[in-house]
Order: structure tokens, then C-alpha cells, then sequence
């Protein structure tokens, strides 16, 4: 089966992606670097952010420790059911340090608003958000950073359904080293 027949067209290559995590990368080893606190924690959302989260860690010129947390919410479809649940928790202790969640796509906003709460209840001085994908057009829920958090964007997704580079459809695509549209008539 060749999985590049099932794009529509791709919307960021490669080369553009690992140029815009090279840049995301350096503005987070900016930011922290005069931090007075402890090492941020890296926390990649499983399964989705992988690939994005390999690439961002290699490049972050600072001493960090990493993470992941698997929260749920699409099965296998293509909608959220707006009801995230965290599936697998955490090993690292977030108390008092500064943390970085790192997800693939933010759209309706569920799922980073369920996480910035429970790290705020574990007592994480901050919480930032670094995503690959930012999809405001399907916002539901606008979350707030906790401290001295920031949002950090890869690029801005418009409405389409995507896959490639971790984002998957039915746990397929996360290998195509893209992000690119999934033809419509695979997913109705």
C-alpha cells in the first residue's frame, strides 16, 4: 500500500518542518535559558507528538528531562469527542518546575485545557505549550498557560484533515515524514 497515493496535497515538507523545529527549538533554549528555577520537563503527548518531540528535544540547547502522557479523545475517528481522559500518567515529578507540553495538533483545545489543569494541580510553576500544528478554526475551549507560560507554533493548520509526521488516521500515516491532507474518502 503506498501511502503518499492517499494525499490530497501536502502542506508542509520535511524540509519546512525541520526548519521550523529548528527555530522552536532555539526560541525555547532563549527563553529558558536565564531562568533562575529548575530544568523545564519536556511532556510529549503519546502518541501523536513523537516524531515532533524527538526532533524539538535534539535541538533544545539546555539541560531538560522528557516525559509522556497519553490522553485520549479520538478513538479512531476523525472529531474529538471532547472528552479527553488522561490514559497514562506521568513518571517525572512536574512539583515546582517549569514544564513544556509538546503536542502535535491543538484544535478544539480539550485536550491541553485537561492538561494544563492537572499539572497545575501537581504544582508545576508554569506551563507552556509547544505544538507543531495549531488549528484555531476548531476551538472549543480556550485554555490559559499557567505562570509564565508560553505558546509556541509550528504553523497554522487550516481546516483540513491532516496527517504525516505523528498525526495519524486510525493509528496509520504517523510515518510519512509530512504533514499533509488525507483524501476525504479514506475517513467517510
Amino acid at each position: 500500500m503506498d501511502l503518499n497515493s492517499h494525499i490530497e496535497r501536502i502542506l508542509w515538507t520535511d524540509q519546512q518542518i525541520s526548519e521550523r523545529v529548528s527555530e522552536l527549538a532555539s526560541q525555547i533554549t532563549q527563553d529558558f535559558t536565564n531562568s533562575s528555577s529548575s530544568t523545564p520537563v519536556i511532556v510529549g503527548v503519546a502518541t501523536g507528538a513523537f516524531l515532533f518531540l524527538a526532533d524539538l528535544v535534539r535541538k533544545i540547547q539546555l539541560p531538560i528531562t522528557v516525559d509522556f502522557v497519553r490522553v485520549e479523545s479520538y478513538g479512531s475517528g476523525t472529531v474529538s469527542s471532547g472528552k479527553p481522559k488522561i490514559t497514562c500518567d506521568l513518571k517525572i515529578d512536574v512539583r515546582d518546575k517549569h514544564v513544556i507540553v509538546v503536542e502535535d495538533i491543538v484544535d478544539t483545545g480539550n485536550t491541553l485545557s485537561l492538561l494544563i489543569e492537572y499539572l497545575k494541580s501537581r504544582g508545576s510553576l508554569s506551563v507552556s505549550v509547544c505544538t507543531l500544528l495549531n488549528k484555531p478554526a476548531r476551538r472549543k475551549v480556550n485554555f490559559e498557560l499557567l505562570g509564565s507560560g508560553k505558546f509556541y507554533c509550528g504553523f497554522e493548520c487550516p481546516d483540513y484533515f491532516v496527517v504525516g509526521y505523528g498525526l495519524d488516521f486510525a493509528e496509520l500515516y504517523r510515518n510519512l515524514p509530512y504533514v499533509g491532507v488525507l483524501k476525504p474518502e479514506l475517513y467517510r
